[in-house]
């Protein structure tokens, strides 16, 4: 099924919402957001705009097809019409999805914070790689990294399957333990780097892993990329600082 074709915008158009360039498809969810998560505005330094895909909850579990598709549609229809200049989504594995949100949008896309991961490998020192850590290892398959025109062969690290913090997830936990999650992902980057000594930064897919983004850096001592950091560059294009 092709793409609808999208809209052509005028460059100064009229909108119903004005200051908050980014928008931000949000799956239907109900664990709890912490600051530094995609889900919590308080996170950003910028007015963002969220739009919910209601029923839809389980990103590492979505393919591009049929009604799915749809549904993602409609939620950049409504936050175009918003008045937003650039869309992400609140879920990494949407990388797959990236092509076809693109061909539908008539405003810049970035779904995945797997987009980051050739400018970074560029930048890292001879014999160094990129890490990468998901929620779901298992689901993050070679169509994803295709999706955001990645090609990827590197380590990768996912969350304990049977873990606090996919339970929370899966659950819809509204009252999260942010020490106990904080200390699985602790565990999961330590796991990763003793069997990849080379890595010489991280990206995390999950977009709900960037609370302990600065703990893991302070940690470990590497860099770490996540769903906030494409963000902020990503906005920072969208809205560029002023020098006067």
């Amino acid at each position: 099924m092709s793409a609808p074709q999208p809209i052509a915008l005028p460059p100064h158009r009229g909108r119903p919402v004005y200051g908050a360039k980014l928008g931000i498809i949000i799956l239907d969810t109900r664990f709890q957001r912490f600051v530094g998560d995609i889900g919590n505005a308080e996170t950003f330094r910028y007015p963002v705009q969220y739009s919910v895909v209601s029923g839809i909850s389980l990103g590492a579990e979505l393919t591009p097809e049929g009604e799915t598709l749809q549904v993602f549609y409609r939620a950049i229809d409504d936050l175009v019409a918003r008045g937003v200049d650039g869309i992400s989504t609140s879920c990494g594995f949407l990388a797959i999805m990236q092509p076809h949100l693109t061909a539908r949008s008539p405003v810049p896309v970035a779904s995945s914070s797997l987009l980051q991961i050739p400018m970074i490998q560029r930048m890292l020192p001879s014999g160094k790689q990129v890490g990468v850590v998901t929620a779901k290892k298992p689901a993050l398959t070679p169509g994803h990294f295709a999706g955001v025109g990645v090609s990827f062969d590197g380590p990768i690290a996912g969350m304990p399957l049977d873990g606090y913090f996919r339970a929370n997830l899966v659950s819809g936990n509204p009252h999260i333990d942010f020490a106990r999650q904080e200390a699985e992902v602790l565990d999961t980057v330590g796991a990763l780097l003793q069997e990849s000594p080379n890595i010489g930064a991280l990206v995390f897919e999950c977009t709900n892993l960037s609370p302990y983004s600065a703990a893991v850096e302070r940690e470990f001592g590497l860099p770490v990329y996540d769903v906030i950091t494409m963000l902020d560059w990503f906005h920072a294009g969208l809205r560029p600082r002023q020098y006067r």
